[in-house]
């Protein structure tokens, strides 16, 4: 596979809620989840500076809760945030519409459950003549749940990379990333993610 063209991929959000997770969920590492949210939110503020186009999705909001602030926060002003009900981002009208309104034939998915609704997600965007990548550090699930839902991706020729990696296909000569570190210094990294 070649390396992830900017101008043609759009980042998926899927399901980052505040009570996605209640606190009575005691399978669930409260350190990886937060990790978790803050490298997405970092992707985000990346695929924001580089006018990537981002899709985040609710499942069951009355539920679940909204995006959490961390995300939130920091979503482009053209970000499309739309309620899920199916556990496959295909299998909702509304948000396979927006995924097509960007334009973009490359998917990058990040959020969670990774064995579930991110599974579900790129294994239907795939069939559908999507290229994806799943983003395994910006990816979750509690227990061995996460590795099984990657296990599962990796067999079905689903790509998966890391925060690191993805932020180095996005921009790919040591001039651009010094000039991006320069331009954005704002941006502090997430937890485990060197550049």
């Amino acid at each position: 596979m070649p390396l992830i063209d900017r101008d043609d991929c759009a980042l998926v959000i899927i399901d980052v809620q505040t009570d996605f997770y209640p606190p009575h969920r005691l399978d669930v590492d409260r350190q990886r989840f937060h990790d978790m949210v803050r490298r997405i939110a970092w992707i985000t503020s990346v695929a924001d500076r580089l006018e990537i186009p981002v899709v985040v999705t609710e499942e069951d909001p009355a539920a679940s809760g909204h995006t959490v602030p961390e995300i939130r926060e920091v979503l482009p002003a053209k970000a499309v945030t739309l309620p899920k009900n199916a556990f496959a981002v295909w299998d909702n009208p509304d948000i396979a519409a927006a995924v097509e309104a960007t334009g973009r034939t490359t998917m990058i998915l990040a959020g969670i459950e990774t064995d579930i609704c991110v599974a579900h997600s790129a294994i239907r965007m795939h069939h559908a003549g999507k290229r994806v990548v799943v983003v395994d550090d910006a990816a979750y699930s509690p227990g061995q749940a996460h590795e099984r839902g990657l296990r599962r991706l990796v067999g079905r020729g689903i790509e998966t990379l890391s925060t690191k990696e993805l932020f180095y296909d996005w921009v790919r000569t040591i001039q651009d990333a010094d000039a991006f570190h320069d331009t954005h210094a704002d941006l502090t990294l997430p937890p485990g993610v060197r550049l």
